[in-house]
This record gives structure tokens, sequence and C-alpha cells, in this order.
């Protein structure tokens, strides 16, 4: 039997809001399976990002910030969403992205690949970006961002500070991955 000879296996019988602000949304949903039991999932529904791998002389630009859920300042690809009210394609979010983040303009913006958060628990997915032809210019962060900094680092540096636990976002390290594999 082949994946494609697998139906749906879940259906859902209910939802209900759990709670709600303005970066996401938790539901609690009541789900059939398909041998007739029950369950309950818990969703987080958030908007979808962008990742963005800022490419230059054999390296990348890099972000640092303090990230309060795990109390401490991490290395990162520059990444985030469209602000409350705000819409476009995920290219333009890069492209919005990266300038604000490190002051960087792209010439070319290449899709890398398109990847979820966390699906077993979390519909938010974003979208890699491979920016090159980069030119400098002042960043434009948000006042969550004031403790932000960037700095370039070769891909060899990079890769070791992968190994030592020093660049851990996921996300980033996804992206990294599909750099990697193009």
């Amino acid at each position: 039997m082949s994946t494609d000879d697998i139906p749906d296996s879940v259906r859902q019988l209910s939802t209900r809001e759990v709670y709600r602000n303005a970066w996401l949304r938790l539901r609690e949903d009541e789900v059939e399976f398909a041998d007739g039991s029950r369950g309950t999932y818990a969703v987080v529904d958030k908007s979808d990002f962008v990742v963005v791998l800022a490419h230059e002389d054999d390296g990348f630009w890099l972000v640092q910030q303090y990230r309060y859920p795990v109390g401490s300042r991490q290395w990162e690809f520059p990444q985030g969403g469209w602000p409350a009210g705000s819409a476009g394609t995920p290219a333009e979010l890069a492209a919005a992205e990266l300038r604000e983040e490190t002051g960087l303009r792209a010439e070319h913006l290449e899709h890398l690949g398109r990847l979820f958060a966390g699906y077993g628990f979390c519909s938010q997915g974003y979208d890699v970006f491979l920016a090159t032809g980069l030119t400098r210019g002042n960043p434009e962060r948000e006042s969550t961002e004031a403790d932000m900094v960037h700095e370039w680092r070769s891909s060899a540096t990079l890769r070791d500070m992968l190994r030592r636990g020093e660049f851990a976002d996921a996300h980033s390290i996804a992206a990294l991955a599909l750099f990697d594999a193009r």
C-alpha cells in the first residue's frame, strides 16, 4: 500500500477557541479517527513568516537578539512576519525583514522552499529565501528588536557555531539545509 492509498484519517467534529491575542490563536478540536475512536487536538494558529539567508563572500549575515521564552540571546537568520494590518507576498516580506533587521537590500531573492514550524501542534508555515547582490543601509528595527545586532559570519564559522550549539534556531538550521540541498 502506498501513502497515496491512505485516506485522510482524522475528521474534525467540533472546534472551540481557547485563547487569542495579536500573535496567535489557540483552538481545541474534537476529532474522530478512521477507526471511530475520538480524541482532542490543541492547535496553535499563527501567521506565516519568512527566513532570509543573506549570502555574501561564502558567508551569511546573522542577527542576534534576546529571546524571552528561552531566556537568552540567540543567533539566527533574519526572519519575521507581517505586522498586524500589513500583507504582501512572501518575497516582499523577505525583502522587508532583511532591510528591517540588517539594513541590507538584495538585488536577487531566490525562493529555496516552504517548511512548517511545528506541524504536530501548529499551522504556521514559512518560506525560505536566499538573498544575494547585497547593498548596505541602516536597519529599520521595531521597538521589540532594539537589542538586535547583526554580523557577517563565514560559512565555516557558522557551521562551527552549529556544532557548538551557538546557532540553535530550528528554522534557521532547516533553512541552511535547504541552502545546502539547492
